[in-house]
């Protein structure tokens, strides 16, 4: 990715966007909605096939860092062991990734069926519960860890000035091929130009991924 220049993002201006985020909401809580009913069976086969592999826990839920900076439970197939968070600290120093965020193309922690769920992003489905609640939207920046938020710096924070997303144009994009500077870039790009027409594009842009995985893992 090129380097670009610096996005400052307009806090008036994004005050201005109301109307844009009411329909946004009800967008959200309606295709989120749908989305669970449709996604059901889906939901079932993934929720068995984990069971199956080591008889753990079919979901599994960390805390992450939303809009101004609160914090909430976000759900997940689990795609990892049960107690792989005890052994982040031995794998920091092979982190792939510059930056506070974590990331290991074959990070040993995760399980066969999770190695899938995760190239294809199944594993995110869950988070369409957060979007019912409202934790998240359909698109928005990638929701942090704390011990991430912890490291931002002031430009970093301003990913934190809008509801984060289930997918946006970091992840529907260049994803894991990309350092963190890049995807906090990606994200104040986002966050700068958002609109209901570039939320349906990167939605339709997830879609693709789906079908088509790119740099997952």
């Amino acid at each position: 990715m090129k380097q670009s220049s610096k996005i400052i993002i307009d806090q008036d201006e994004l005050a201005k966007k109301r109307i844009y985020h009411k329909i946004k909401r009800i967008f959200d809580f309606t295709a989120s909605i749908c989305g669970l009913i449709i996604l059901s069976p889906l939901f079932l086969v993934v929720a068995l096939l984990i069971k199956f592999e080591d008889h753990g826990p079919v979901f599994y839920k960390q805390k992450r860092v939303g809009k101004d900076q609160r914090e909430f439970d976000m759900f997940k197939f689990r795609s990892m062991h049960v107690d792989a968070d005890k052994h982040l600290t031995e794998l920091k120093e092979q982190n792939e990734v510059d930056g506070p965020m974590f990331k290991m193309k074959n990070d040993p922690r995760i399980t066969k069926i999770g190695r899938f769920i995760r190239k294809t992003s199944i594993d995110e489905l869950p988070q369409l519960f957060n979007v019912v609640r409202g934790d998240m939207s359909l698109v928005g920046p990638r929701p942090p860890l704390p011990s991430e938020v912890a490291e931002y710096t002031t430009y970093d924070m301003q990913r934190l000035l809008v509801v984060p997303g289930c997918s946006g144009l970091w992840q529907a994009t260049v994803r894991n091929s990309v350092g963190f500077h890049e995807m906090v870039q990606l994200d104040l790009e986002y966050i700068q130009k958002s609109s209901i027409w570039f939320d349906i594009k990167i939605l339709f842009m997830t879609v693709k991924i789906l079908l088509k995985p790119n740099s997952a893992y």
